[in-house]
């Protein structure tokens, strides 16, 4: 009998523990603006270093 009940309770904890992973990523999540801001950052930097070195 006090099985079923822990199982139950072992199921929700679970479950709530399941959703609030989910809710802390989707929260967390970086716009998709910035990625496109800091790749297109990178990816000028990296083509400045390599007209850099070429001129040398």
């Amino acid at each position: 009998m006090i099985a079923k009940y822990w199982q139950k309770v072992g199921l929700i904890l679970v479950i709530i523990a399941c959703l609030f992973n989910v809710v802390i990523k989707i929260v967390s999540k970086v716009s998709i603006r910035d990625e496109l801001e800091a790749s297109a950052l990178y990816v000028q930097s990296s083509q400045y270093d390599q007209e850099y070195n070429e001129t040398k």
